[in-house]
């Protein structure tokens, strides 16, 4: 046999007792899915970092523009800004629980809330005179009733659970 095939074959012989091993093989997911886990928690908190500095830089700039202390922008926007940063917070939260705790129930709850305010967000920066605003609002208020029942749900299977 040629040498460099049979550290090949060495390799593969090694993968292949690695896969048939099913604990060893979960803990590596598990390692994984933690390094993944962590790295999406640095990207999440930087794009906070950066939303937070946005804003701020938004409602500086439109504070200092005449005529001053007054908002030139719409109200809504600010608003809109505003729940952003908040949306990016409940999505960091998401990511903390699930590296905390890998209770399953607990991180549908917090998922269930953070659609809630995105929901929540859309509705207020919802553009009134546009002709489909009507079809809009409908297909929020079923998501919203949707997400409603289903934390309600959840919520109250995680109560009959705590000791």
């Amino acid at each position: 046999m040629r040498r460099w095939l049979q550290p090949l074959i060495l390799f593969w012989q090694q993968v292949l007792i690695f896969l048939q091993d099913n604990q060893r093989f979960l803990q590596f997911l598990s390692q994984i899915e933690g390094i993944a886990t962590r790295v999406l928690a640095i990207g999440m908190l930087l794009v906070v970092v950066v939303a937070i500095v946005d804003l701020g830089r938004i409602l500086t700039i439109d504070l200092l523009t005449p005529p001053l202390g007054q908002f030139n922008l719409q109200l809504v926007k600010i608003f809109g800004l505003f729940l952003n940063v908040l949306v990016a917070l409940e999505i960091l939260e998401n990511i903390t629980a699930y590296l905390k705790t890998h209770v399953s129930s607990q991180i549908v709850e917090l998922v269930i809330v953070t659609s809630l305010i995105a929901i929540a967000r859309k509705i207020i920066i919802l553009d009134i005179d546009q002709p489909e605003t009507v079809a809009k609002l409908l297909g929020l208020a079923i998501a919203i009733l949707a997400l409603s029942a289903s934390y309600w749900i959840v919520r109250r299977l995680n109560y009959r659970r705590r000791p």
